[in-house]
């Protein structure tokens, strides 16, 4: 049993030191919370400035699929760098591509259009809370989306909060939004971390509330009536 966990201790111990030395490697001038958001997924568009003919395109290239009562574009899986492009009549896609297929196309108006990245905060988030606190900027329906839609207005992001800490980033132009949007978070969700104790109320908190009168007594029931006078005479 003792050389079966052996080796399982050990992966342990490389990954708590693999992270330790991430951790050491952030800077946290830029990254003030010690965690950066890692990119996921990446969207840019490109006017190749030519005439495409997709049925040919989709016949000569390697892991294309054209089904135009589908959609109208060429889809190509690219394997390195692995991505995936939507080739348009229009001309606008991968350049390199096309050129060896004999198109005479050109680079013209990249532009990225979205970036995503996403992280996790490492604890769990009461999203009620955030949601009613942040109402002007969240959106938070259970029975629908399990995560709450936080719309930033600066810089222009939006946050996909999940409870059990992870975050997601969308919208972005640039890898610098995304950092600056999550250090802007980060200690909103700090204060809506679950399972944060209660402060006990201070002494100065104590002596602004009103103390109640004590109560009047009550005469206790039994005791004898007071006489009113005396009793009449008999008849």
């Amino acid at each position: 049993m003792a050389d079966a966990a052996g080796p399982s201790n050990a992966q342990a111990a490389n990954n708590q030191l693999a992270t330790t030395a991430n951790e050491q490697q952030v800077d946290l001038t830029v990254h003030p919370s010690g965690i950066v958001p890692q990119l996921q997924n990446v969207v840019a568009t490109v006017n190749l400035d030519c005439k495409l003919d997709l049925k040919s395109i989709a016949l000569h290239a390697r892991n294309a699929e054209y089904n135009p009562k589908r959609f109208a574009a060429v889809i190509m899986r690219i394997r390195e760098p692995k991505s995936t492009a939507l080739i348009f009549a229009s001309g606008k896609m991968y350049a390199r591509i096309l050129q060896k297929l004999g198109f005479e196309v050109t680079f013209k108006e990249f532009k990225i259009q979205n970036m995503v990245g996403s992280c996790d905060v490492r604890f769990p988030i009461r999203l009620e809370g955030l949601a009613s606190t942040h109402s002007l900027f969240s959106s938070y329906e259970p029975e629908l989306f399990p995560g709450l839609i936080y719309r930033m207005v600066d810089p222009k992001i939006v946050l996909l909060i999940f409870v059990s800490g992870k975050v997601v980033l969308t919208g972005a132009k640039k890898r610098e939004e995304i950092y600056q949007a999550f250090e802007q978070i980060y200690p909103v969700l700090k204060e809506f971390k679950k399972g944060g104790m209660i402060e006990a109320p201070s002494a100065q908190s104590q002596q602004q509330v009103p103390r109640l009168p004590a109560p009047q007594q009550v005469p206790q029931l039994g005791a004898p009536a007071p006489q009113l006078g005396a009793p009449p005479p008999h008849l």
